[in-house]
């Protein structure tokens, strides 16, 4: 820097005056799409996203499978399932769908019409417990059939395609930071259901990830990209000698249950080798209500995932996703969830936020490292009792996980502001609007929901009931409704710039950049016959 005269302060440099220049692509990303590492560091990647998915993957059946009356060994069952359609889901999106390194999984927005079947009173007179159950599931996979369709015809018709294209880097904001930031409650709660095991978790994982590659100045990133292998073999390790040291004998039966690295009943119930088939619980029932609750469902979560699907681009290192890409996606995801309705997973399926998440942490956003981790679902769903032994990690140590992943998730939403005018009022009322409200809508809903048994709304009509609670219980549904709404009708033409939609103008179409065809084009020539607009 050039020195002032005489002991006066240099003049600041122009350039360090200038704001960060704007990125299409991020930067920083070790490796692209289209780059994989080298084998024996990808398989280890793709057993990293496998340990992170199987989070998800355990809690949901572990809160729905006692409450459809089913035991450890329908628990252990419907756990191989999710994992076995989770790989096959996975596969399919990476090849054929929108091709990102996106790992789909078991998704909590399905959670809500779930319970409203079990809670359903045409199997409130059934006696046997596990005839309730297989009832309970069949209900659920015609529920999850029908509401398949959805995904299918919107994504398929190019209908997501023409709403999806007049979708501002602005509107964009509040939908993925809350794909991210909304799922706070599975957070630090879940880590503090057993404190001892979850802080420590929370502490190494940033301490291997942030701190130790910059104090050590390592040439290769070790810890930095296998943080999430090295933490949660410490940490499961200890929660193990404290289970066999006796910690935990005198304790609650809570706290046993969240603390003990023995108490999820998964590994003694899971059976050798087992492939999951179609229709494994009988014949799927079909009733409309239970249908209509699903739908609401799907529609929540297909918005959801479009908002998670432009987080995994971006952490990627792609450039914006073109709509017809995007509404192939979801036309991919639809078939997941068809294929849930056949196999009997019980639950839906949308793109697994903590893996994206976890793109950011390792700075790999290779395709082929997630097809791997597909690879190691299908294996450890049939293999059932090696993937139960993973799948008993606790749960305080999946929620530290959440913690840093979802945060991720949140502020990669927070950086399509760069595209944005700041300085505009426009942009600060729909920017703080559309978020308080998807804080505050589905905090109304949620609230009501646990002190009086039922939604808000609550006519005679149980499917429209259904629909409107499940869809208003989404915070990215919420929040994304209201950007989307407000950035298109609030005086749009005069504010192109504020809102940065020029700045995603060439990516509208397929062929508008010439990048959008080596990340988003089918493989085996399959262009030719699918052709992307």
């Amino acid at each position: 820097m050039a020195g002032g005269g005489g002991g006066a302060a240099p003049a600041p440099k122009q350039d360090e005056l200038q704001p960060h220049p704007v990125k299409d692509q991020l930067p920083n990303v070790a490796y692209c799409i289209t780059s994989p590492p080298p084998w024996p560091e990808a398989i280890l990647l793709g057993f990293q996203h496998y340990l992170v998915m199987l989070g998800t993957t355990v809690i949901i059946p572990t809160a729905l499978v006692p409450q459809m009356g089913g035991g450890n060994d329908e628990k252990a069952r419907v756990v191989q399932t999710i994992l076995f359609v989770s790989g096959l889901n996975t596969l399919l999106q990476s090849f054929f769908g929108t091709r990102l390194p996106a790992v789909i999984g078991g998704s909590y927005t399905f959670v809500a019409p779930t319970i409203s079947i079990i809670l359903a009173g045409r199997y409130s007179n059934v006696v046997d417990p596990h005839e309730k159950f297989l009832r309970i599931m069949r209900g659920t996979q015609g529920a999850l059939i029908v509401a398949s369709t959805l995904q299918i015809i919107v994504g398929f018709s190019g209908l997501w395609r023409n709403v999806t294209r007049f979708l501002s880097p602005l509107s964009a904001v509040p939908l993925v930071a809350l794909v991210g930031f909304g799922l706070y409650e599975l957070g630090f709660p879940g880590v503090a259901k057993c404190i001892e095991i979850g802080l420590p978790q929370l502490i190494w994982l940033i301490i291997l990830s942030q701190y130790l590659p910059h104090a050590i100045h390592a040439h290769k990133p070790i810890f930095d990209r296998f943080a999430v292998l090295f933490s949660v073999a410490i940490v499961w390790l200890y929660a193990y000698l404290l289970t066999v040291g006796g910690a935990y004998r005198h304790a609650a039966p809570k706290t046993q249950l969240h603390c003990r690295t023995d108490r999820s009943g998964l590994v003694s119930a899971a059976p050798w080798i087992r492939v999951p088939y179609p229709f494994q619980w009988g014949a799927p029932t079909f009733d409309a209500g239970e249908a209509f609750a699903m739908m609401a469902a799907s529609f929540a979560a297909l918005v959801e995932s479009t908002g998670a699907f432009i987080a995994v681009s971006r952490y990627a290192s792609a450039t914006p996703l073109p709509p017809s890409v995007l509404s192939r996606g979801i036309g991919w995801q639809g078939i997941g969830i068809l294929l849930d309705g056949l196999f009997g997973t019980g639950n839906g399926s949308t793109v697994s936020v903590e893996n994206a998440g976890l793109l950011a942490l390792t700075r790999v956003g290779s395709r082929r490292v997630v097809q791997i981790s597909a690879g190691f679902m299908i294996f450890f769903s049939i293999l059932g009792k090696f993937g139960a032994v993973f799948a008993s990690i606790p749960a305080p140590i999946i929620a530290a996980l959440y913690c840093i992943f979802f945060a991720y998730v949140g502020s990669v939403g927070l950086s399509f502001l760069q595209f944005c005018n700041l300085n505009s009022f426009r942009t600060k009322f729909i920017l703080g609007f559309s978020i308080f409200m998807g804080i505050s809508v589905p905090q109304y809903f949620n609230e009501y929901t646990s002190v009086a048994g039922y939604g808000p709304v609550h006519t005679g009509a149980r499917w429209f009931n259904d629909i409107i609670n499940v869809i208003f219980s989404s915070k990215p549904f919420v929040a994304g409704l209201v950007a989307f709404f407000l950035d298109n009708t609030l005086h749009r033409h005069d504010m192109r710039k504020d809102r940065g939609y020029h700045w995603w103008d060439k990516f509208r179409s397929f062929r508008g950049d010439t990048r959008s065809e080596e990340f988003y084009s089918l493989p085996f020539n399959l262009n030719k016959y699918f052709p992307s607009v």
